[in-house]
């Protein structure tokens, strides 16, 4: 899938602080590489596009083993 951030479209650290997985309730990492907040409990990684985070579970990509373990 084609990464969509565009230059200048940075998430804003203050929401990073208080979003968490709309499933688990629970904490999300940041993959600023993959542009994506990684539910770990939940086994799912949210879109952010345009620097606006997704957090719709219909939306985000289901994690496999190899990418739990990093």
């Amino acid at each position: 899938m084609p990464n969509t951030q565009r230059p200048g479209h940075e998430v804003d650290p203050k929401l990073l602080e208080i979003l968490v997985c709309p499933i688990t309730k629970g904490p999300l990492d940041y993959d600023r590489s993959r542009q994506e907040l990684v539910s770990r409990s939940a086994r799912l990684a949210y879109p952010i596009r345009d620097g606006i985070p997704i957090m719709l579970a219909d939306e985000a990509r289901r994690l496999d083993d190899s990418e739990l373990k990093r």
